[in-house]
């Protein structure tokens, strides 16, 4: 600006170059005050690139109009106007430096400082609060001296420059808004419970109450376009949630209830294993494929779980999805679209910053799909409970309500911090993490399904399997637990045993089976469908089986008899449920789980034979090494025979009947078997001291 004095030609009011550096400070400090404090908008994030453009084609020319203005007027003595061009010339040097760091984190970044973001924000807020005092000084000055009129056209054409720019920023949505979403039910829609309840039986809901365009909650391949959330998408390829909805037994199971029930039946199911599809309204009377594009190709997609706002811990979906605020070309995967997408995601984070959210740290959020019950509208009887995670684990040693530091919560099993180069690495609002920890927790969502990954072939679902199996056996170990969390096997096995017997005896052999580091009920899950069984046998000294119990068959079915975990449910008229039928389940005959820390016993009988191998050499001259001893055989020493026992805890996720029901016996499908823990003893037989008797018939000498 001109002082009082004099009016360099350089950097005066009719300098180009000074109306230029207003015109771009005025425009840069209006569309940079509309990014911080307008609602999230397509037009808002025009200005956006609007302003990340103007700042970066005026960068220079401002940076020169500060350097030559300061050679204009560093002779001037020091006053309160001097004073408040100097600081607004310092804060302005740092919201262009700060301005050209925020966009190079926006385009090449993993993600934004918010350390820088706040160093723009601040220094523009002490620029405009400088340099208008100062120019307004300088205009007060101006008032009987010719320059006036000059310095007034100066500032009217900065700001109508400015003005103009900003209509231009407000047309372009009209050019392009983003994606246009068709939020509407089918024109066949059911409301079988009501227009308030469009959704039911299930629980879960939309903020608005309406449908949802079903792209707006997909596109998960976005989110890991290079450059963003890369890692974690391939952690949920192969997860549980992500084939939710094309997992094959749930597919068949979901067309036999619609086959019975109706379609709009399959909506109880929608919530929690199909949401995309369920707001979206294909889970409707006549509809064939019942599970939208969408939905079967994601499940439990990235918007769809980041999308809740909250939940209730009654389960059955009992949650309120919101619809994600879209930014600019969202879906592109590649170009300059999906460049200026991740621009201004990082640059402008606060919605996407929406989709993480302190809740998804409590078990309360889990809950809302880890619970389930049926009552009335389903099974056409009353409420019954099905499988119930969250208050086996509420009720838990795991949930210490007096020491929160040792409380072992969903997250920190199903979710283990990995070494993370994702953007989402580090949370400062998690216990014991930071900001710059480098990790983040895991989305593969380990538990304990083996079988959908390899069956569905997924992406990555060879390493999906490595890890569930090794998660059963309890080989996962968790540092960030470690010194609250058991170590070994999910469930431990004991054998306790007699230490000797005698051959023809009858002897006890306890299986002592004890919930070691599981959160909930094991097994947990649908229970109808999951098996976890003993296996035990007892062999002689050359491999014979003397007993066994908990076996195959070569159909893959457990013998009868065997000591097994699982829920056997039936219907009004007690009949089975025993095809995962469970609309028609009113209770159960028979349950049994462990509750976490509790133990469970198996007892038995087991008969020693009459005739053993010997467990050492026998004597000098009776006989081969291997032969077998019979209580009447003439023994000269007594010689001890060993009797070996082993003891094997399996887990399956679907047990062969269900298998051959829904795909055919044919179809060679079963579900791997995950050997969990074993347990191993030896049992001494002593073989009785005979007296040397000569044997019936022989003869004797005189």
């Amino acid at each position: 600006m001109a002082g009082p004095l004099a009016t360099p030609v350089r950097t005066g009011w009719e300098s180009v170059l000074a109306r230029g550096s207003a015109f771009a400070l005025v425009f840069l400090g209006a569309t940079g005050l509309a990014v911080t404090f307008a609602p999230f908008h397509s037009s808002v994030e025009w200005g956006v690139i609007v302003h990340t453009a103007v700042g970066l084609l005026t960068l220079a020319p401002v940076g020169w109009y500060l350097w030559v203005h300061w050679q204009d007027y560093r002779s001037y003595r020091l006053s309160h106007m001097v004073l408040l061009g100097y600081v607004a010339t310092a804060a302005l040097v740092v919201c262009l430096v700060s301005g050209a760091v925020v966009t190079w984190q926006g385009l090449f970044a993993p993600r934004m400082s918010p350390a820088w973001r706040q160093v723009h924000l601040l220094s523009t807020f002490v620029t405009l609060g400088t340099a208008l005092p100062h120019v307004a000084l300088v205009l007060l000055r101006l008032r009987a001296e010719n320059g006036r009129s000059a310095a007034l056209r100066f500032v009217g054409l900065a700001c109508g420059l400015s003005v103009l720019g900003l209509a231009v920023s407000g047309l372009l949505p009209f050019a392009y808004s983003g994606e246009r979403y068709a939020n509407e039910f089918p024109e066949d829609y059911e409301y079988l419970y009501g227009n308030e309840r469009p959704f039911a039986p299930s629980l879960a809901r939309t903020a608005t109450g309406g449908a949802y365009d079903a792209r707006s909650l997909a596109g998960s391949e976005s989110c890991g376009s290079p450059g963003c959330h890369t890692q974690i998408v391939e952690e949920w390829k192969p997860s549980a949630h992500r084939y939710a909805a094309m997992d094959p037994a749930f597919q068949k199971i979901q067309s036999i209830m619609a086959e019975q029930n109706g379609s709009e039946s399959t909506r109880y199911c929608g919530g929690c294993h199909d949401p995309i599809s369920l707001f979206s309204g294909t889970k409707n009377i006549g509809v064939e494929n019942l599970t939208n594009l969408h939905g079967y190709r994601e499940g439990v997609s990235c918007l769809a779980c980041h999308g809740i706002r909250e939940t209730d811990v009654r389960g059955n979906a009992n949650y309120t999805v919101t619809q994600p605020a879209e930014y600019l070309w969202q879906w592109a995967e590649a170009g300059w679209r999906r460049t200026t997408r991740d621009f201004l995601i990082r640059t402008y984070p606060a919605e996407h910053n929406r989709l993480s959210k302190r809740m998804f740290k409590a078990p309360e959020y889990c809950a809302a799909c880890h619970k389930q019950f049926i009552d009335e509208e389903v099974n056409r009887v009353g409420w019954v409970q099905l499988q119930n995670q969250y208050d086996n684990w509420a009720a838990s040693h795991w949930n210490r309500k007096d020491d929160p530091s040792k409380t072992v919560e969903c997250r920190e099993c199903h979710m283990p911090l990995v070494a993370s180069t994702d953007p989402a690495a580090g949370d400062a609002a998690d216990s014991s993490r930071r900001s710059d920890d480098g990790m983040h927790r895991s989305h593969r969502f380990i538990a304990a399904n083996s079988m959908m990954p390899a069956v569905l072939r997924l992406e990555g679902w060879e390493r999906q399997v490595e890890l569930t199996e090794r998660w059963l056996r309890g080989a996962i170990e968790i540092p960030e637990i470690q010194h609250k969390w058991a170590t070994g096997p999910i469930v431990r096995l004991a054998l306790e045993t007699p230490e000797r017997v005698a051959p023809g005896d009858k002897f006890p052999i306890r299986v002592v089976l004890t919930s070691n580091k599981v959160g909930h009920d094991f097994p947990t899950g649908p229970l109808d469908m999951i098996q976890s069984w003993v296996e035990i046998e007892v062999r002689d000294d050359r491999g014979n089986v003397v007993y066994s119990s908990g076996r195959r068959n070569e159909k893959n079915f457990i013998e009868p008899g065997s000591f097994l975990f699982k829920v056997e449910p039936v219907d009004q008229y007690g009949n089975l449920i025993d095809r995962h039928n469970l609309w028609e389940m009113v209770g159960v005959r028979f349950r049994r789980a462990l509750f976490p820390g509790y133990s469970d016993a198996v007892d038995y009988l087991v008969g020693c034979p009459d005739a053993l191998p010997l467990a050492q050499q026998p004597p000098h001259g009776a006989g081969s090494r291997d032969r077998s001893v019979s209580v009447h055989d003439v023994a000269t020493t007594p010689d001890v025979a060993r009797l070996s026992v082993l003891a094997k805890l399996h887990y399956r996720k679907v047990d062969q009947f269900l298998l051959n029901y829904m795909f055919g016996a044919d179809s060679g499908l079963s579900a791997p078997v995950v050997e969990i823990d074993r347990a191993e003893a030896e049992i001494e037989v002593e073989l009785p001291r005979i007296a040397s008797t000569p044997r019936l018939g022989s003869r004797t000498g005189s």
